[in-house]
């Protein structure tokens, strides 16, 4: 924000300027609060502010002309830092011109000589009065007390001065009045104006009657500054209808001139031409009006005078500057876009276009620049920061003219982003799958787990911890089974696992960082048991005591591949491990009964003959095809007799008298209800593993 105050000058220290607390609209105690600092552009401190009540004072006598010269308007721009955010406003005081001095002559007492034959019109500068103030209250008139010969013509100066001429009105006669006395009076246009006046003595002097002539009453001429010395300005050319001396005319500066302009510009006396003879610039000066006098060779000598203007032009001969105000070179990566990060100042000493000074970033960078006064930017944040994709900056800033060509400079802010924990670790993995064998020894690692957290220093300090499962069954907790190590994140086995009791486990594994408030996140792991063959064969059909045979009877007339039984086993363990086939390994007569190597059912394979024995003992290995293989033997004693078939334990001839099942019927399905029970559940592992 920008205040604008306006106070004469001269005022006594302690004068009121104006009340910051009252034009910003905040409240005194918070500016108070925010360390309150006054920062002036000027060398002197003009003004103190007391941050108790906002009020802005005068702590030094301030002097308009002092300060800004013959400038119009002149001002004095203060910056108010305040702390917390930082923030800054820019006051702008403009110091009023008060009618504190009057026009003064250079001398009070001026003398001419003027020739008796001079020509009526003729013109006669006089050296004129010179008054610091500005505007209204500076010099607006000239007055020349009454007199027969002579009239005031006020010349008015480009730069706005008056340049007063005293002009032959009535010819003059020296015989009649040799001499004659004139008062001018300066006056400026103050309430109430203030004067001053010189006393003008005129020698009218008799013989050379015809003073030289410019062929122009004024010259003009455009040279762009930083011309090379000796650069023809103007040829100026003045003539003299007299002869002899009385016509010689020679060409000189008046002495009108300031000391600084005779020693740019010279003269050539003989040829009047004007050229440059020191360093010409555009930012000391844009204009130059030069008086030149043209002076005869008679006794006495008769002079005439004319203006020449020399327009400079400014050519882009100053490269932009760039000032850092304020910066800080740390800035948090969770700073919000449209964050300040520095104030920078510009300047360019050129006018124009050439002065015009355009500031801008790369637009890769997530900076932008915020034009805040005409000479002022901002350079904020664009867009959210990631210190883990960008850590450091190197934010160029670039200031160039419009000139043609541009002229540009450029500063480099190195900017480092500072860590803040805003990433949450991640694992390598969405999930993990381990096949451990069943029977494992405690204490060996199952799987590492890993995650990674871009974040730095502590907010990347990574934890590992095993979820407890919910509920209150406790075989259902994960803990109870296993453990991890907490920065290593080695998952081992607490228990050797069971593959009849536990065929899959699933848990979660949490990782934290050490930020505050931590960071974190889970993986899945599945734990797949795998079957060892450490379960044989148990033969469920047909049931026998440890060290007993079961007995069958059959017909003598049972015909060939007649079904006698069927043995069946179950094996608690899975896959080939329970994969199991039956062995017919002892018979009396071996060529009697055979045994289907899948099913186990025992069929006859011959009719009976009278010299076959009565009882056939069969010993049957049911065995599985794990590695190594595991067995389990069962023995059966058929008996042949006339009384009628009693195969498997004489309940399959017989049908119960409510028309029930046969004993092996049931049997059977319940074998088939055990072994899909088994094929189920394997194939629902399966299932959870292809997941």
């Amino acid at each position: 924000a920008q205040i604008r105050y306006s106070i004469p000058e001269e005022l006594t220290r302690g004068a009121f300027v104006g009340n910051i607390a009252k034009d910003l609209g905040t409240d005194v105690g918070k500016l108070a609060a925010a360390n309150l600092q006054v920062l002036s552009d000027s060398d002197s401190q003009y003004f103190s502010v007391n941050v108790n009540t906002g009020v802005i004072m005068v702590s030094e006598r301030i002097d308009r002309e002092q300060l800004c010269g013959q400038n119009l308007r002149c001002f004095l721009h203060l910056k108010l830092a305040i702390e917390n955010p930082v923030e800054f406003y820019r006051i702008e005081v403009e110091i009023l011109d008060i009618n504190d001095n009057p026009p003064e002559f250079p001398s009070e007492e001026v003398s001419l000589r003027i020739y008796e034959l001079a020509s009526l019109g003729a013109r006669f500068p006089i050296q004129p009065a010179q008054d610091p103030d500005v505007g209204t209250n500076t010099l607006q008139t000239y007055h020349l007390s009454a007199n027969e010969n002579f009239n005031l013509n006020v010349k008015a100066r480009t730069d706005g001065g008056k340049f007063p001429e005293l002009v032959l009105e009535r010819a003059l006669d020296r015989e009649l009045r040799a001499f004659h006395h004139l008062v001018l009076t300066a006056e400026d246009g103050g309430s109430p104006p203030k004067s001053s006046k010189t006393h003008i003595t005129i020698h009218v002097l008799d013989a050379n009657d015809n003073h030289p002539v410019f062929d122009r009453p004024s010259y003009g001429a455009r040279l762009v500054e930083n011309s090379p010395l000796g650069t023809l300005v103007v040829k100026l050319n003045a003539t003299d209808v007299d002869e002899g001396p009385n016509g010689e005319i020679r060409y000189s500066l008046s002495s009108h001139n300031s000391a600084a302009l005779r020693q740019i510009f010279a003269i050539d006396e003989q040829t009047g031409e004007i050229r440059i003879q020191g360093n010409l610039d555009f930012e000391e000066a844009t204009v130059y009006e030069i008086e030149v006098e043209a002076k005869d060779m008679g006794s006495p000598t008769m002079e005439e005078h004319c203006s020449v203007v020399v327009e400079v032009t400014d050519v882009n001969d100053n490269a932009p500057e760039v000032i850092l105000t304020s910066f800080s070179s740390s800035l948090s990566e969770d700073a919000l876009p449209g964050t300040v990060v520095a104030v920078i100042h510009v300047r360019d000493r050129d006018s124009g276009e050439q002065g015009k000074v355009q500031c801008h970033v790369s637009p890769d960078l997530p900076f932008q620049l915020r034009k805040d006064y005409e000479h002022q930017y901002s350079l904020l944040t664009s867009t959210s920061l990631d210190r883990e994709h960008v850590a450091y900056y190197n934010v160029t800033i670039s200031a160039s003219d419009l000139g043609s060509p541009p002229l540009s400079r450029h500063a480099i802010l190195p900017i480092s982003l500072a860590d803040v924990n805003d990433n949450a670790p991640q694992f390598e993995q969405a999930f993990y799958e381990v096949l451990v064998a069943e029977n494992n020894p405690v204490g060996s690692v199952l799987v590492t787990v890993s995650a990674a957290d871009p974040d730095s220093e502590q907010n990347s300090r990574l934890s590992y911890s095993i979820l407890r499962a919910g509920g209150t069954d406790p075989g259902l907790d994960p803990t109870r089974y296993l453990s991890i190590h907490p920065t290593s994140g080695q998952v081992s086995a607490k228990l050797p696992f069971d593959y009849e009791q536990t065929t899959y486990l699933q848990f979660h594994v949490e990782v934290s960082d050490g930020g505050s408030p931590a960071l974190r996140n889970r993986t899945l792991v599945h734990i797949f048991i795998v079957d060892q063959n450490d379960n044989a064969p148990q033969v469920h059909f047909p049931r026998a005591g440890e060290d007993s045979a079961t007995q069958l009877r059959i017909s003598p007339s049972t015909a060939p591949s007649a079904l006698i039984t069927k043995v069946v086993a179950i094996d608690a363990d899975s896959g080939r491990n329970a994969w199991l086939s039956y062995h017919l390994v002892e018979a009396t007569d071996p060529g009697l009964f055979s045994v289907a190597l899948r099913s186990g059912e025992i069929r006859i394979t011959r009719a009976l003959q009278e010299t076959d024995a009565s009882a056939h003992e069969l010993l049957v290995v049911v065995r599985d095809a794990g590695e190594p293989p595991l067995s389990t033997a069962v023995t059966l004693v058929v008996l042949v007799e006339e009384k009628g078939p009693e195969a498997l334990q004489g309940s399959e001839a017989r049908a119960t008298d409510g028309g029930g099942l046969p004993m092996i019927t049931l049997y059977l399905i319940v074998s088939l209800v055990l072994i899909s029970t088994v094929s189920l559940v394997g194939l629902a592992a399966l299932g959870v593993r292809c997941l």
